[in-house]
């Protein structure tokens, strides 16, 4: 049976390509998508997506992720203060691997901090859209799913 990863997109991540592309790159959101579900199918796993610019419906897709071998979530802004959506990945016993296209740490201080990240298994940021890839490869690499 393959393994299913949830990838979970927050607000603004429709508009790569096109919004800040010194920062974001020039890759879009669906051409990722593409990127990350070949290479979990050479990975024997199948992927699914979700975007949304509005935080209860990531918290949502977060719980609906139940069952599931993992999530890759890059909660975009949210990150740094959605208490909720902290709390569903904490809900839910999945390993979540948060991720971010840029280097948080390098850009404005407010994102300096995530609340999510704690309930996280791990942290990707900073690579641009491989960061999508390396936490594919982090979870598809665990056998557990904790």
């Amino acid at each position: 049976m393959k393994r299913r990863i949830i990838v979970i997109n927050g607000p603004n991540l429709n508009l790569l390509g096109r919004r800040e592309p010194d920062k974001y790159g020039g890759e879009t959101l669906e051409s990722i998508n593409r990127r990350i579900a070949l290479i979990a199918e050479k990975m024997d796993a199948l992927c699914e997506f979700f975007q949304s610019n509005v935080e209860g419906e990531l918290v949502t897709a977060i719980q609906n992720a139940a069952g599931s071998d993992g999530v890759i979530l890059n909660a975009g802004a949210y990150s740094h203060y959605s208490i909720a959506i902290r709390d569903a990945i904490a809900a839910v016993a999945v390993p979540v691997v948060e991720v971010h296209l840029t280097n948080i740490y390098a850009r404005e201080e407010f994102r300096h901090a995530s609340v999510i990240a704690a309930a996280c298994r791990g942290v990707i940021a900073g690579f641009g859209a491989e960061s999508y890839m390396l936490a594919l490869h982090a979870l598809l690499s665990s056998g557990d799913k904790g």
